[in-house]
């Protein structure tokens, strides 16, 4: 196989085989520590303009198939993995992980020794890294002085974000998904409770949002810093108060930002499938999926009409807020998994019980 090399703007170096496409690409590396989803973590819009780290060793064993991607492109920069199975054994697969990668033009790496990159990744936190395209000669000191002066885009939401409203249609409740760089598992929990959405990109006005007079509004998750979504945070201000809202992940951040809330970004993020969270309402603690860079300051909700309602108990951050007046919740991790534990799959149940009892509480009004 041909050799490729990861360069970090630390200076570390690792070399390994190169698969998928021929093309060099730069991007932030980080690491996700699921065992198993590779495929839907390849296809999650939150990872645009990252290079993933693989930390489970053996990725591609079962392939991939038609019905597991989160998106139909995927917005990831390189896949970094420590050993890349040639011939997938499952009876859902339609093709290899290289194949795969080759169609969709996406770098990959394979026998890196991950745990090390890993490592270094919570030490330094996430980093700017290079992947050499197939066999190119580099020259490391002037990639490494490169990256150290280079400024990624801040628009990883404009470029994940649908560009015209679509409807998918139901005969229940009305919900208008704000998307900011949505999972498809989002709007396939929303479907099997028979919601009709509409779903729109991320810079739709409130006053156009209304106008679908929805029952609810949900804020998907998204990549990136929330606060290079300025006109997001203003559009949510003006819709809180109006119709119950459900935020996930960088919904919650945004909702955060409109309500007067602060964010941080986390040395190495939240990735994975495995992060154990505790919901403060009912004591309970539930293994959460997570694809998230920064997280709600909890110190910076005095004052606000906000409540922390879940926390990681990894290290103690803000996974849940609550709406002290309105029926407004959000949560950091991904209730609909995809891939992941379920565990908090009932969050889509609450929705819909938000939006039935604001829909009886109208009528009274109306009555």
């Amino acid at each position: 196989m041909t050799i490729r090399k990861l360069i970090l703007e630390t200076g570390e170096v690792f070399e390994g085989q190169a698969f998928g496409s021929d093309k060099g690409s730069e991007g932030e590396v980080v690491f996700t520590t699921g065992m198993t989803g590779y495929q839907e973590t390849l296809s999650d819009p939150s990872f645009c303009g990252q290079i993933v780290t693989m930390t489970y060793p053996l990725i591609g064993n079962y392939g991939v198939n038609r019905d597991d991607f989160e998106t139909i492109s995927p917005a990831i920069k390189g896949f970094v993995i420590h050993e890349l199975a040639k011939a997938p054994s499952n009876f859902r697969s339609e093709g290899t992980l290289d194949d795969y990668f080759k169609e969709k033009d996406i770098p990959g790496i394979e026998g890196v020794d991950t745990r090390k990159l890993t490592r270094l990744i919570r030490n330094e936190g996430a980093v700017k890294g290079y992947l050499s395209a197939a066999g190119e000669e580099v020259n490391v000191e002037e990639v490494v002085s490169r990256l150290r002066h280079t400024t990624f885009p801040t628009n990883q939401v404009a470029q994940v974000s649908t560009k015209s409203a679509y409807p998918s249609p139901g005969r229940g409740n009305r919900v208008v998904l704000i998307d900011f760089g949505m999972k498809h598992g989002i709007l396939r929990e929303l479907n099997k409770r028979d919601c009709d959405v509409i779903v729109v990109p991320y810079n739709t006005t409130a006053k156009e949002i209304l106008a679908y007079h929805p029952d609810g509004i949900m804020l998907s998750n998204g990549p990136g810093n929330p606060r290079d979504v300025p006109e997001a945070i203003e559009t949510i201000k003006e819709l809180v108060g109006k119709v119950p809202i459900f935020g996930i992940c960088l919904g919650q951040q945004l909702f955060g930002l409109a309500c007067g809330a602060k964010t941080f970004k986390l040395k190495f993020g939240h990735r994975g499938a495995n992060h154990p969270v505790k919901d403060l309402r009912t004591g309970r603690t539930e293994l959460t999926s997570q694809n998230h860079g920064y997280a709600i300051d909890s110190d910076s909700l005095e004052g606000t009409d906000l409540e922390v309602t879940h926390v990681a108990l990894n290290d103690g951050t803000c996974e849940g807020l609550r709406h002290k007046k309105y029926p407004i919740f959000t949560v950091q991790y991904h209730p609909e998994a995809s891939p992941g534990p379920e565990d908090p799959n009932h969050l889509f149940d609450e929705f819909m019980e938000l939006m039935n009892n604001n829909g009886r509480e109208e009528q009274k009004q109306h009555a």
